[in-house]
């Protein structure tokens, strides 16, 4: 009975507390870490480029319910104009997925992180020339000045010698979907290459 309490218990964790009990398991259990390591590996490592595609869309799409048409005009401290106001709007709609890329990186899941820059690129790509009384109307070069900038995150990640074939993988995966942007991609690695 007290061992089906604790099952039940498990289930009714917020995630903060989940962590705390992971963390409490392995000081008790070391030798759980290996197995744990590889979870979160076989976790950070899975990525859908679809689904990161997809919710760069969905995200850029609610960029209005983010409060574009409150931070446009009169301000407290002064005049935002509408397009400082989408580019803010549209950065933010992305910058966390941005951030996961990077992320990855560093935790040494490369493909993961190509993936998901691949992901960013063809979200962008779809989303570029959508009419749009929104953020997207105001600030039309976003996806494209947007999708440079976010190879260039990626790229500037890895060692110097390592730019070139990162950043060709991330074009080869989209160039069947995006031929319109593949010379512009390929300066934005030249240009990871050629800094130091």
């Amino acid at each position: 009975m007290e061992q089906e309490r604790a099952e039940d218990a498990l289930d009714h964790l917020e995630p903060e507390e989940q962590a705390q009990v992971l963390h409490e398991l392995l000081q008790r259990h070391p030798e759980l870490r290996v197995e744990a390591n590889e979870i979160a590996a076989s976790f950070i490592d899975d990525v859908c480029v679809e689904a990161v595609a997809a919710d760069v869309v969905r995200r850029i799409e609610q960029a209005d319910e983010m409060g574009f048409g409150h931070r446009a005009g009169r301000q407290r401290y002064g005049y935002v104009e509408p397009t400082q106001a989408a580019w803010d709007v549209l950065e933010e709609s992305v910058e966390d997925i941005q951030t996961d890329m990077k992320r990855r990186v560093k935790a040494g899941m490369k493909r993961a992180a190509e993936k998901i820059c691949q992901g960013i690129l063809i979200g962008l790509h779809t989303i570029e020339g959508t009419d749009s009384d929104g953020p997207l109307g105001w600030a039309q070069d976003f996806p494209a000045e947007t999708a440079g900038w976010t190879l260039s995150l990626l790229l500037e990640q890895y060692p110097q010698d390592q730019r070139e074939a990162a950043g060709n993988r991330v074009i080869l995966g989209i160039e069947d979907k995006d031929d319109g942007w593949i010379e512009m991609l390929e300066r934005v690695v030249s240009r990871a290459v050629a800094k130091k």
